[in-house]
């Protein structure tokens, strides 16, 4: 079994998003300045549910969360890392892709979520290579079928074995009635500038494209011969390291196990606790406990224990737990707690040292983690109190969600807590933009340059409730009278509505303005994949997915819809 499962009291199964190279079952990670390998190697027996076995390579969650811990771990506690291949331990077999048992027997949510969660680590390799100065290199010295060469395309360079055996291939619509889900399709015709009836050739092929055809066809950018192909892989590698920005001379960070209590109705962290009701999660962003650092190297000096990459931490966990273990919460509804003053000063050192390898990663991870925000399928609401924090940085939060409420004056309380205030930043136009292209600000305020303009020249300006109403920056204000009905009642007709419903409205408002690789990933290949996975063609009892390898063809229902 997995070592990412955890059995509560209860004997519910929770999926654990926290993991160490100690404790990798699927992947070795080997550590060579400037150069990182990552050999796939899957414990057949390791998958995260049973009944299925990871036979050739195949995956199942529990091998992407290992490949996204090494991911973060490589760009924190690995400065001097420049350039990371990704290769097979196997001989014949580099990787064939997600598990067909695993997906014919999970649940619909589950395949969803897994097809996110997977796609969200592709995009984080991405982002090493364009924004971080770490490359990575594939090495396919097999095979490579579905997953197993969407891998491949998510990195900057694919060379291929050529043996006269190894392929490459996305034969899920003419094996499983399903597509590619990790972005396969659209890196073909996007990324690779593949023609897109050579594309559609390519998906069609069972057996997909070996050698001199697969290099012909821009599938891979080198073919190498069995008896060079290690040594070729190295130049390879010191090529790409000697391209790189990345600092030989830094010292990382050490990436400590998050402190996190699972409760019955609720999950705590150090800055970051949730509270369950019915139908609603609420999250609690807390500000620092300390002063933030007077410099860079007080920043290197608190390592991940720094407030803005510890929150991000522990809220990126928080996503990931909530999507795969509590479906049945539907709305998210955030609120922040702690000195404003504070939080700014650590804005400002975000600001001011965002050329430095670690401010510049800490950066990046803001990024992905409110684009995985952004990606929730869950309704998201945001509630500005007296003793909120939503200042700079955080307060990407309340453009990320789908509606934000404004407390107008205080709380009739003894205690004197000052009106709730927001405060924008330079880092809240463009620092940490979403998945089409764009910052939240600019996506909110869609074809109103002016207007972007005109809250641009707000930085730093303690913003009111109804000076954030009259900005646009909020959606409603309102006052101790109407408070909590308008709250309750929000909440109450939420849960009402369909959640198939909610989330395809949702996902359809949220990302206006132009269409990029990745918005293409989310919006069009997850949406169609999350469609698919429901129809009888790939799941019914005589679907594809269920008579895959049992030597029966599956009946199709013939109707296009």
């Amino acid at each position: 079994m997995s070592l990412n499962v955890v059995k509560q009291a209860n004997d519910t199964v929770v999926l654990d998003f926290q993991t160490h190279p100690e404790r990798y079952q699927h992947w070795q990670l080997e550590i060579t300045p400037p150069c990182a390998t990552l050999r796939l190697s899957v414990a057949e027996d390791g998958g995260v549910f049973p009944g299925y076995q990871l036979k050739r390579n195949s995956y199942d969650i529990g091998v992407d969360i290992e490949l996204h811990d090494a991911i973060q771990r490589l760009r924190f506690e690995h400065p001097e890392i420049r350039v990371v291949i990704i290769t097979s331990a196997l001989a014949s077999s580099f990787c064939a892709g997600a598990n067909i048992q695993m997906l014919a027997q999970a649940s619909h949510h589950h395949k969803v979520n897994f097809c996110k969660f997977t796609n969200e680590t592709r995009n984080a390799i991405e982002d090493a290579t364009a924004h971080s100065g770490q490359r990575y290199l594939t090495a396919i010295n097999g095979t490579a079928a579905g997953g197993g060469y969407e891998l491949a395309l998510a990195t900057d360079y694919i060379v291929l074995i050529d043996d006269g055996r190894a392929a490459v291939s996305l034969p899920e619509v003419s094996l499983l009635a399903v597509l590619p889900g990790t972005g396969g399709l659209t890196r073909l015709v996007d990324k690779r500038k593949i023609r897109r009836d050579i594309a559609d050739v390519f998906c069609t092929l069972e057996e997909g494209m070996r050698g001199a055809r697969a290099l012909e066809n821009k599938l891979v950018d080198e073919t190498v011969p069995s008896s060079s192909f290690d040594e070729r892989v190295a130049t390879l590698a010191t090529e790409l390291a000697d391209k790189s920005d990345r600092p030989s001379d830094q010292t990382g960070i050490s990436m400590t196990t998050l402190d996190k209590n699972i409760r019955s109705d609720g999950v705590d962290y150090e800055y970051v606790c949730v509270d369950y009701q019915p139908g609603v999660a609420t999250v609690t962003l807390r500000g620092p406990t300390n002063s933030a650092p007077a410099d860079i190297a007080g920043v290197h000096m608190a390592g991940a224990s720094f407030w803005p990459l510890a929150l991000l931490r522990e809220l990126d966990d928080l996503l990931l737990h909530l999507r795969f273990n509590e479906p049945s919460l539907g709305s998210l509804v955030f609120k922040s707690r702690g000195d404003l003053e504070c939080v700014l000063n650590y804005d400002a050192l975000l600001i001011e040292h965002a050329d430095d390898w670690l401010v510049r990663e800490v950066n990046l991870y803001a990024a992905r983690v409110f684009k995985r925000l952004d990606l929730t399928a869950r309704s998201l609401f945001a509630l500005i109190e007296p003793g909120s924090c939503y200042a700079g940085w955080l307060s990407e939060v309340l453009f990320a969600v789908d509606r934000s409420y404004m407390f107008k004056g205080t709380y009739d309380v003894e205690e004197e807590i000052e009106p709730a205030v927001i405060v924008l930043s330079e880092n809240n136009f463009g620092r940490y933009p979403m998945v089409n292209g764009l910052s939240r600000l600019q996506t909110r305020f869609l074809g109103e340059t002016d207007k972007v303009t005109s809250v641009h020249t707000q930085v730093g300006v303690r913003q009111t409730a109804q000076t954030a109403l009259q900005q646009g920056l909020v959606t409603f204000a309102l006052d101790d009278i109407d408070w909590e009905d308008e709250i309750r009642l929000l909440l109450e007709e939420r849960s009402s509505f369909s959640p198939d419903a909610l989330s395809g409205m949702e996902a359809n408002l949220r990302f206006p303005g132009p269409e990029t690789m990745e918005s293409k990933i989310f919006a069009r290949l997850s949406t169609w994949q999350n469609w698919i996975f429901q129809r009888p063609n790939a799941v019914g009892e005589n679907g594809a997915l269920r008579r895959f390898g049992t030597g029966r063809r599956p009946d199709f229902d013939k109707k296009r819809v």
